[in-house]
């Protein structure tokens, strides 16, 4: 399928399954998507860590489901899965609590988890395939202790699939700014894109912020023109009015500066994806940290990508090259990927993180709020880059 018709990971629908070990929630998973998606099985704890499959269900749209490991587990191991469970919450959209009507203790302490973290979800009660009669009081005693609707379900036979693809979308919660590039581009606006082709660039594809933003200026019906760094000049020179804006890659940001006509509006596609997965205000202000470091500073630098590094890497070799010719050979700086963050960021005098364009909106947000809790700044590749170069003010932001 063409990447401009498949909806990326991180733009994604995150619904989470909750509940104890063999409630069914790996059945349910299976009968929502109709295929066999989780392994399902009479042995308690087959599910151990956090499975997840990116779907199409109507009328949710694109979602991925992820399948959790039983928050009842047990013992040494049983601690470690049902710490990942608990992760789980960092990046979920809304939830499905699942229980057999057995015991309720337990969902009732993730219900809470679930309130806490300000995320909708629906109870399940499952397999009343195997219930003569669904009993009501049941029912309303489910919905009284978690605080939510109640839908009885039937992995087996589909009882109850309906409705709670029904109720999962009025639950559904508001995707936040919904245009990669907001109100710098609207329809019949001429923007160029300047995308050069380095060494991180896969062959034969584009990055994907890069094809998010051509898809976003499509959906506007903006006119996209695309070139290389080396052929700024002679696109320019071959459209009869200048852009509306000019998107780069931050690592070019002070060339395009230079060449850009001043009526042209200037962003990257990094501050794009900072605006529409995070928080560019405080990215904006966290920047000026960078004034501030010292040789005896240190900074984090995260990113989402778990790609094995190439020569001239952004998160690992360009920036903290620009950070330490600012700063001083000895500033100390730690990189992390994927989901490896440290909870204790404390000890940090600046977190720097990549675009997020893996991550969906909720889980960058989640890793924004545990910063500012702790008093760290937090910014990220383009700003950071356009700060440095001393162009920031200059930037358009969405």
């Amino acid at each position: 399928m063409n990447s401009f018709n498949r909806a990326p990971q991180g733009e994604r629908l995150h619904i989470a399954l909750f509940g104890r070990r063999n409630v069914g929630k790996s059945s349910l998973i299976n009968a929502l998507t109709g295929q066999q998606i989780a392994i399902v099985s009479d042995v308690p704890g087959t599910t151990t860590d956090p499975v997840s499959k990116a779907m199409e269900i109507l009328p949710l749209g694109p979602c991925v489901l992820i399948d959790t490991a039983g928050f009842d587990d047990t013992g040494a191991v049983g601690e470690l899965r049902t710490e990942r469970t608990r992760e789980v919450i960092k990046q979920t959209d809304m939830a499905i609590v699942v229980t057999d009507g057995t015991s309720l203790d337990d969902e009732t302490t993730w219900a809470g988890l679930l309130k806490q973290a300000n995320i909708p979800f629906v109870a399940v009660l499952n397999k009343v395939d195997l219930m003569q009669v669904v009993p009501s009081t049941l029912l309303a005693d489910i919905a009284k202790r978690l605080g939510c609707d109640v839908i009885p379900v039937s992995a087996v036979n589909g009882t109850g699939l309906d409705l709670l693809r029904k109720t999962l979308a009025g639950l559904m919660p508001e995707n936040g700014r919904q245009s990669l590039t907001g109100h710098l581009a609207q329809e019949g606006d001429t923007v160029l894109l300047v995308m050069p082709q380095d060494p991180q660039a896969p062959k034969g594809r584009l990055i994907l912020p890069q094809v998010q933003t051509l898809r976003d200026l499509m959906d506007k019906r903006c006119i996209a023109i695309c070139c290389t760094t080396e052929d700024i000049d002679r696109t320019l020179a071959s459209l009869r009015e200048p852009p509306r804006l000019i998107i780069t890659d931050s690592q070019v940001f002070d060339i395009v500066e230079q060449k850009k006509p001043a009526e042209s509006l200037l962003t990257s596609f990094s501050v794009l994806m900072a605006a529409h997965k995070g928080d560019i205000s405080y990215f904006v202000e966290s920047a000026t940290a960078i004034d501030h470091l010292t040789e005896e500073s240190r900074v984090l630098i995260a990113e989402a990508c778990t790609h094995a590094p190439l020569a001239e890497d952004i998160g690992r070799e360009k920036i903290p090259r620009m950070l330490r010719q600012r700063v001083g050979q000895d500033l100390t700086i730690d990189i992390v990927a994927g989901k490896d963050f440290p909870k204790d960021l404390t000890g940090y005098d600046l977190v720097i993180h990549c675009g997020g364009c893996m991550f969906n909106r909720r889980f960058m947000l989640q890793r924004v709020e545990q910063c500012r809790t702790q008093g760290v700044p937090m910014t990220n590749y383009g700003v950071t880059i356009a700060h440095i170069k001393g162009i920031l003010r200059k930037v358009s932001l969405p």
